[in-house]
């Protein structure tokens, strides 16, 4: 049966849940979107799919779309860039194996942070578990939450611009494969490929040449309509999207009360979610009854 996404409503195909660094459970976040007006919205947290179950479960409820997903972080020579994999088989060998590599690596390097942070302020690394979900993957937006919520810092925002910033003498690095690595992971998974917000703080990665080889790699798509994205970066990508063939999708990127970002504040086209559904072959979308 073939669904009509433009019946259901907006689409928003990027929102995160305290299973990464959201701060609402997975069924909230769908719930959330029920009361955004939404017609659908993707589960994409970073490097998990812990809170699919319990999202599924208040698709089911709502009869609002879900679209199961994940965000994995990648790094290109300095550049932190994020892909965006929909529908992908949680089962394969090649994501488990990459997800748990990923997960051990943000836990040992969250702990060297809270350490070297707790040398200077009172942090403990009990404060940020405090701040996760059990079995979460434990990042410096959790470790951001607990500076606030012991009075170091007055919200995220002046965590991540301050103590956690890349300079703020506190950073430390970890893995994370190279994008193509990454979108490669998606496919063999049967997911669909998508990057995201590629010119947020108005560095485009195909500034550094990197798109063709992304696209030789199998990407599906570009996150164009997104907050981080300038007008003028939005251009560049529009205008590459078409050149390379590529899908455009829009999204909020959503955090709870983590960040400003609202849900459906950027949505997807109807016709581009049909086509990601397509091309997908690992998992299916939970559809309204």
């Amino acid at each position: 049966m073939t669904t009509d996404w433009a019946a259901l409503g907006p689409i928003d195909l990027h929102a995160h849940s305290r299973e990464s660094d959201g701060t609402d459970a997975p069924g909230d976040v769908v719930r959330a979107a029920a009361a955004a007006g939404l017609g659908a919205v993707a589960l994409t947290d970073h490097d998990t799919v812990s809170g699919w179950a319990e999202a599924s479960e208040a698709a089911r409820e709502t009869g609002v779309a879900l679209i199961p997903g994940v965000e994995f972080s990648a790094q290109l020579g300095p550049a932190s860039v994020h892909v965006l994999g929909y529908l992908l088989d949680p089962e394969s060998s090649a994501f488990v194996g990459e997800r748990e590599r990923i997960r051990l690596e943000r836990l040992e390097r969250a702990e060297r942070m809270v350490h070297a942070i707790g040398r200077d302020y009172p942090l403990t690394w009990e404060h940020v578990e405090e701040h996760s979900a059990p079995g979460a993957t434990i990042g410096r937006p959790h470790i951001a939450d607990a500076l606030v919520t012991l009075g170091i810092v007055p919200d995220r925002s002046a965590a991540f611009e301050g103590i956690l910033h890349w300079q703020g003498g506190y950073y430390q690095p970890h893995h994370a494969p190279d994008p193509a690595a990454a979108i490669g992971i998606i496919k063999q998974a049967g997911g669909v490929a998508v990057l995201a917000h590629p010119a947020a703080r108005g560095r485009p990665v195909m500034r550094m040449r990197a798109l063709g080889t992304l696209v030789d790699a199998g990407l599906d798509g570009v996150e164009v309509w997104h907050r981080d994205n300038d007008e003028a970066s939005r251009r560049v990508l529009l205008a590459d999207a078409e050149r390379h063939g590529l899908l455009v999708t829009g999204s909020s990127d959503y955090h709870g009360f983590g960040k400003p970002n609202r849900l459906g504040e950027h949505s997807t086209e109807p016709e581009v979610l049909a086509e990601i559904v397509r091309r997908a072959t690992g998992w299916q979308p939970v559809l309204p009854a």
